[in-house]
């Protein structure tokens, strides 16, 4: 019997968040993003559940990709990195992949290839439009469309990145937006331009391709300052549960944890959970934060450790009992909700659970 440290996965949301931004977007094909382990999720579990609906997928690198490919996934797999090396390329045309261009000098690699007569595998080019990342700039883009056989662009798509998507209001969005259409119009490509806040928000953005991400996954994609919540009907599909595991009295004025930052200013209950920063939750989670049980929250005391946190369930009316699960985020207390208290972004809160977290996955 493993501990009883769980995430639980709902498939059938992650299908349901899929169909909603696919109805936002009817006329653009949906690029399913599963880098990072899909954000935490299972990589292979959400792709393998939506191989037979996903217009393709997106994952960070070549080993991602690879990792899916041996595991029978057949759809598109764009590979969002590109070539890190010459050697890459190789690899994408063994392994069916796409392969984002985003760097002069994946252009000199693929021009090697071409001349020691090797085919070039599907390719899409990353256009530098203001975040500064990673991309080409106009004229490097120019060189390198210029340089290729036209035979090599014929599934050619212009991807650009917005740095401000989850700010529905932020004119640099629209100014982005026109960088990449002007370039579009000059070559008469298709675009992929849009992510998760993106398709909810701003139908102009929708391109060719539109790339889901944090959607995918149930949680909110907007910046949480923005004031603007996001329109689809997203369903959360991970469920971060943990049990007690300790349930002691204390006297008022004594404290919990750690460095004893935290002090009781009652006699109070205070439960132990089996979770700690080893298995990712926040190590800066501040007193206060947020967890669920039976039927309302408990507030974080005291420091997290690596194994173990400590909550005040003073308050809990129903009777306590050791193996009684508490819930750090999901069904009744969003991801986002628990992100604003650490002062992080959901992103980082479900991309970092580790590997001692045992997944469960569930179809409601």
């Amino acid at each position: 019997m493993p501990r009883q440290t769980f995430a639980n996965i709902n498939l059938a949301a992650v299908l349901h968040n899929y169909h909603q931004a696919q109805q936002a977007a009817p006329h653009s094909k949906t690029m399913a993003v599963i880098k990072a382990d899909a954000y935490g999720h299972g990589m292979l579990a959400i792709a393998q559940y939506l191989q037979q609906v996903a217009d393709g997928f997106a994952v960070a690198f070549i080993d991602e990709a690879i990792t899916l490919r041996e595991h029978g996934i057949t759809q598109p797999i764009l590979v969002l990195e590109g070539a890190h090396q010459p050697v890459d390329l190789t690899l994408a045309l063994e392994h069916d992949l796409w392969m984002v261009v985003h760097q002069p000098e994946q252009v000199i690699w693929l021009l090697s290839a071409l001349a020691a007569g090797q085919p070039i595998p599907t390719l899409w080019f990353k256009v530098d439009t203001g975040l500064h990342r990673l991309g080409l700039t106009v004229a490097q883009l120019d060189h390198a469309l210029a340089s290729l056989p036209e035979k090599t662009l014929e599934n050619a798509v212009l991807m650009g990145h917005f740095a401000c998507a989850d700010e529905p209001k932020n004119g640099f969005n629209g100014l982005q937006m026109e960088r990449l259409t002007q370039v579009a119009s000059t070559y008469q490509l298709p675009i992929s331009m849009a992510n998760s806040p993106a398709i909810a928000a701003d139908p102009m953005s929708h391109g060719l391709w539109n790339r889901l991400g944090i959607a995918l996954y149930g949680a909110e994609p907007m910046n949480q300052t923005s004031q603007h919540t996001c329109t689809l009907s997203l369903q959360p599909v991970m469920q971060l549960t943990a049990a007690i595991i300790g349930l002691r009295h204390i006297k008022q004025g004594e404290g919990v944890g750690y460095g004893q930052t935290w002090h009781a200013n009652r006699d109070s209950v205070i439960a132990t959970l089996a979770i700690g920063y080893g298995d990712g939750y926040p190590r800066h989670a501040p007193t206060g934060t947020p967890a669920w049980l039976h039927g309302q929250t408990i507030p974080l005391v005291g420091r997290v450790s690596m194994d173990m946190i400590t909550f005040d369930v003073t308050d809990v009316v129903e009777s306590l009992a050791i193996g009684d699960n508490v819930e750090l985020w999901g069904q009744h207390l969003s991801v986002t909700a628990v992100a604003k208290h650490v002062q992080t972004i959901n992103y980082e809160l479900l991309t970092r659970i580790s590997h001692r977290v045992t997944k469960k996955y569930h179809y409601n």
